[in-house]
């Protein structure tokens, strides 16, 4: 297979990657044939997927705009992805040119990628660093340069945690970034549940995704609430993504099928 330009030399491009066929997904281009492989096998057990991942960026959106009319002007986007139109820094700033924006993730085709695209903006910048070592990304030189603790604060954690299994402990996770934040911050979370699912598509879905190094950890409703232990979560609730603050009624029938569940906590003072 022959390795784009785009490409860190460093990876492995025969070995499909969650970032990468989420990429595929949505239209996007930085994705390798092992990739498109792995995503076509998914889509074949779930037809909705990539209704699942464009829903889920529009969740994104919606909660970013929302943020930010609430005056928040930090934001922290743990596992962000290959970035595409509409990313975080482009909403935030479009409303303040001086909001701050840190991407985090684990892939290096995605942390590549999104230094091409924020190379000579100030005030955003992305780490390569791993959702399970919380206190490693709150201590970085990168996330300290641009995000102050001591203020409000959005930490973003958007179609990742259903890559987190439970032996990985991600309440220790979520509970060491709530002990950093300032009252007034912020907690987004969205992540697949198989509330409305067959159990034949789920196990075909973790069977797809046992090829990459992030099996699928699928989690309930209930469990994804108790993810917002310490905040308050904000209206409507943890609901399918489709139905959180959608822009036209129309957009939310059949949410469902988005599979997605998410939610906003308020850490109050």
């Amino acid at each position: 297979m022959q390795r784009p330009n785009w490409a860190p030399d460093d990876i492995d491009i025969e070995r499909p990657s969650v970032a990468r066929m989420y990429d595929y997904y949505l239209g996007g281009s930085h994705n390798f044939a092992a990739d498109r492989v792995a995503a076509r096998a998914m889509v074949e057990a779930v037809p909705d997927a990539p209704l699942m991942a464009q829903a889920n960026r529009a969740f994104l959106r919606r909660v970013v705009q929302h943020l930010v009319d609430s005056g928040i002007r930090q934001f922290l986007d743990i596992g962000s992805g290959i970035p595409t139109v509409g990313n975080v820094h482009e909403i935030a700033q479009r409303a303040d040119p001086r909001a701050r924006v840190v991407y985090v993730d684990v892939d290096p085709v995605a942390v590549a990628h999104s230094q091409e695209i924020l190379a000579g903006n100030p005030h955003a910048t992305v780490v390569q660093e791993d959702l399970r070592r919380p206190a490693a990304i709150l201590a970085h030189p990168e996330v300290t340069r641009l995000i102050d603790f001591s203020q409000p604060v959005a930490v973003m954690i958007v179609a990742v945690l259903h890559f987190i299994p439970h032996s990985d402990h991600p309440e220790d996770t979520l509970r060491t970034l709530r002990a950093a934040l300032a009252p007034g911050s912020h907690l987004v979370l969205s992540q697949a549940s198989d509330d409305t699912r067959s159990g034949a598509e789920r196990a075909e879905a973790e069977r797809v995704y046992r090829r990459t190094d992030n099996p699928l950890c699928i989690r309930s409703r209930a469990e994804l609430t108790a993810f917002f232990d310490g905040f308050t979560i904000v209206d409507p609730g943890v609901v399918w993504v489709p139905q959180w603050r959608p822009e036209t009624p129309e957009s939310a029938e059949n949410a469902e099928q988005a599979v997605f569940l998410g939610g906003v906590g308020r850490l109050d003072g």
